[in-house]
């Protein structure tokens, strides 16, 4: 399979939060393997405090080392936090880049690189959407998460959507 780490949702926020305030892999090394949290300071904030950070990790088996070298899976993902998630990992916000309703994502507008950091990554409770709209016609391709996938376009951001998958067996 792969040997990606798997991080709980929290860690992985935590980890992207800190990358999006300028820290970097070679730094969140080094913290992870001296225990050090001093590093994270900019990236502290009401709800965001890396005292238990490493410790937290290691009594849930959670390999941050291995995530920062060779990428993480989430175990499982709510809808909230995963809104968090893309804020702090792409920059996209709900309202403003996506709209995000119960179990569901819409509107994302991804490259094709960021779609598979998107589908290596949330939890596999999630499906990916592509929405088709070449040549007039509109439709949707299911890209499922962790399932590998060819895609026909290189450049260029592409719409998807993000839905739990125990919402499309219900359809």
């Amino acid at each position: 399979m792969s040997n990606k780490a798997k991080l709980s949702q929290h860690t992985a926020i935590m980890l992207e939060r800190a990358r999006r305030f300028g820290i970097s892999d070679t730094v969140l090394l080094n913290s992870a393997v001296t225990g050090d949290i001093n590093p994270f300071q900019p990236a502290v904030a009401q709800y965001y405090s890396y005292d238990d950070f490493f410790t937290y990790a290691k009594t849930h088996g959670e390999s941050i080392e291995e995530a920062i070298r060779n990428g993480y899976r989430m175990k499982f993902n709510t809808p909230g936090g995963l809104q968090i998630w893309l804020k702090d990992r792409f920059g996209l916000e709900a309202g403003v880049d996506f709209e995000a309703t119960t179990g569901r994502l819409d509107g994302l507008k991804l490259s094709a690189e960021d779609m598979e950091v998107i589908r290596e990554t949330v939890a596999v409770n999630w499906v990916l959407l592509e929405t088709n709209t070449t040549e007039g016609q509109e439709g949707q391709s299911t890209i499922q998460a962790g399932a590998s996938v060819e895609t026909n376009s290189t450049h260029g951001n592409r719409a998807f959507t993000l839905v739990i998958s125990s919402l499309l067996e219900s359809n």
